[in-house]
């Protein structure tokens, strides 16, 4: 487990790195990477949608073109705070939560759609999260997942090893259906300098 799959820890690094996270996010996760995730999904304006690790609130501006009403969720409230001077604390359009992936603090069958977007790297127990996640989702429901890529090279993997999780799309493959999910699918995506960078994952959750 790397150094940030630890939920202290995580908090204390976004409490510095959200001073700066607007300004670092776009080399690595940028609008147009943003727009080619929403358009793997189905939208429709009256869906309910949960942003998971929603952070600044990035994706959440994302999920806004698409939808009426977004709900957003972080464990950081640094991150939150930033989101707050983004929307506004008390925004009809989104309703900000602040609490754990692994403990979603929301009723089952709740969500046409959860996002999350630069979250599953921190998370002790993604297979647990993604778990939550098909517990609030409707039966048929969506969910989408952006993550690091696992990197080619010996030196970056150690590296990447030691700090958070990287996977492949043989490793989202076997946490997503371990979870529960159908028709999983995932896309490789990144800036043009690094363009396989992330993995993005879709799946459903089954037809009860």
């Amino acid at each position: 487990m790397g150094i940030l799959e630890n939920k202290a820890r995580a908090r204390l690094f976004y409490k510095y790195l959200s001073t700066v996270y607007d300004w670092i996010n776009p080399f690595i996760w940028n609008e147009e990477m943003r727009t080619e995730a929403l358009d793997l999904l189905e939208f429709e304006e009256d869906m309910t949608v949960l942003d998971v690790g929603c952070g600044t609130g990035f994706g959440t501006e994302g999920l806004l073109e698409e939808v009426d009403h977004v709900y957003a969720l972080d464990q950081s409230e640094h991150q939150l705070e930033k989101a707050y001077g983004k929307f506004g604390k008390r925004n009809p359009s989104v309703q900000f939560h602040r609490g754990d992936a692994e403990r979603l603090p929301f009723a089952t069958d709740t969500f046409d759609v959860v996002w999350s977007s630069g979250s599953i790297e921190y998370w002790p127990n993604p297979i647990l999260a993604l778990r939550e996640f098909r517990r609030v989702l409707k039966p048929g429901g969506q969910v989408l997942v952006v993550g690091p890529n696992y990197p080619d090279r010996l030196i970056t993997q150690k590296f990447a090893d030691a700090m958070m999780l990287f996977y492949d799309e043989y490793e989202a493959d076997r946490m997503f259906k371990r979870a529960g999910f159908e028709d999983v699918k995932h896309k490789f995506m990144g800036p043009s300098y690094e363009p396989d960078v992330a993995i993005t994952t879709i799946g459903r959750a089954p037809d009860r």
